[in-house]
């Protein structure tokens, strides 16, 4: 039904849909928003309840007991990331996870997950490493994924408790470090490389990587001989547009230097109608990991021998794209990866 150029939702939608809705809304109200609701929560108890004092408790021991928790491979707790919230997000898209027929990672060995594009929210990374119901568990049984964000994350109440149970880890290069030099393998450290600067360039059919510039996750590789493994998520930039412009721009990139976060204004759709919202739009989203790039162990390389395993990541990260997009996307042959 249209009225003014808006589409509503039909009224005889299913219930089963509804709540996937409203579970892939709340996903998105948390991972935007969940540190700065954490925050204003803990103010709240502070000034306005008798629950105070342990608030004020809790906050001594996130900022002076528990502060390194992040850096140190994190918290991950199964029950949390087993919720079934997490199935209805994903079946509301609906989200994938796959691998190429060929690939296995080494039960002796940790690996670094190599994570385009980006979008708005990496929802495909967060179904695939970041729950239980991605079937991560079914392809590589034998290595813990550790998901890398914003280290500013961990210092906001409360959310930091979700972002630890669900798998995350800072996103220093101690942190990075720390789970690729955990000995006797069995960690996967899940990193999205263009980080919120690509958010910008989320665009239906856009896949466009910030990659050219960013070559510290090969030289965490190499110091610790972890092979680097390309992982795409066909279909993540269908999620949203946005609005643009130079101006709006300017100002996003000033925000994104001073909070960590890209402010993007993003254009979803809503609960009753498709046209406008906060809301991902119902889009597949099929997330792949490619074959594993083995990498020598240097404790100090150079720049020669970084731009070189750079080169070659995006070369068969390149090839993968152009090999694949057949397999998830529509229109494939008007799909190309752009590396900025």
């Amino acid at each position: 039904m249209e009225i003014f150029g808006i589409q509503f939702a039909p009224l005889n939608v299913p219930l089963e849909r509804r709540i996937q809705t409203l579970a892939a809304a709340t996903w998105m109200v948390a991972m935007a928003f969940g540190g700065f609701i954490g925050l204003l929560i803990a103010l709240y108890l502070i000034a306005f309840t008798k629950y105070w004092w342990l608030t004020l408790l809790y906050l001594l021991w996130i900022y002076v007991i528990d502060k390194d928790v992040s850096e140190q491979g994190g918290r991950p707790n199964k029950w949390v990331r087993s919720w079934r919230w997490w199935k209805y997000a994903r079946d509301y898209f609906p989200l994938r996870f796959e691998r190429l027929p060929w690939v296995e990672l080494d039960p002796e060995k940790n690996y670094l997950f190599c994570c385009f594009p980006h979008g708005m929210l990496s929802t495909g990374a967060f179904n695939a490493f970041g729950s239980e119901w991605g079937g991560y568990k079914h392809y590589f049984p034998h290595h813990a994924p550790h998901v890398v964000t914003l280290s500013q994350h961990y210092i906001m109440p409360f959310f930091r408790e979700l972002a630890l149970a669900l798998g995350g880890i800072g996103s220093s290069a101690k942190s990075i470090d720390y789970v690729l030099g955990i000995p006797g393998g069995g960690h996967v450290c899940v990193l999205m490389v263009g980080g919120a600067a690509e958010a910008y360039n989320c665009k239906p059919g856009n896949y466009k990587l910030v990659l050219e510039k960013r070559k510290g996750f090969v030289k965490l590789a190499l110091k610790n001989g972890t092979p680097l493994v390309p992982v795409l998520s066909f279909g993540e930039t269908d999620l949203f547009d946005q609005l643009e412009g130079l101006r709006l721009r300017n100002l996003q990139e000033s925000l994104r230097k001073w909070i960590g976060l890209a402010p993007v204004v993003p254009i979803g759709r809503g609960f009753f109608q498709y046209s406008f919202g906060i809301i991902p739009r119902r889009s597949k989203v099929t997330t792949v990991v490619g074959l594993p790039i083995e990498v020598p162990k240097i404790e100090d390389p150079t720049r020669e021998q970084v731009d070189q395993y750079h080169a070659e990541f995006v070369k068969r990260l390149t090839q993968m794209f152009d090999e694949q997009k057949y397999n998830y996307l529509e229109k494939p042959e008007d799909k190309r990866l752009v590396i900025e």
